[in-house]
């Protein structure tokens, strides 16, 4: 079976976030250009990619949804 992209975390602290919580929850990954990305950072075609299994994508997403927080600008706060 073919593994399929699930995430390209944008720095080495994101994709350390997304490994534990994928192995936490027992869903097998191979991550690509892991080490290439830390070397070169910034260029697209290297960053890291987790690929998982297809069945395990929309488990895999949802558990990924609740790492994303929203920003919120905060205006007109006194300094």
């Amino acid at each position: 079976m073919s593994m399929i992209r699930l995430t390209e975390p944008q720095s080495l602290g994101e994709l350390a976030i997304v490994k534990s919580l994928l192995d936490s929850n027992g869903i097998p990954y191979v991550v690509h250009h892991e080490h290439v990305s830390s070397l070169y950072p910034g260029i697209p075609f290297l960053s890291s990619k987790v690929m998982i299994n297809p069945v395990d994508l929309s488990r895999a997403e949802l558990l990924l949804s609740r790492l994303r927080l929203e920003v919120r600008e905060v205006s007109g706060q006194a300094s």
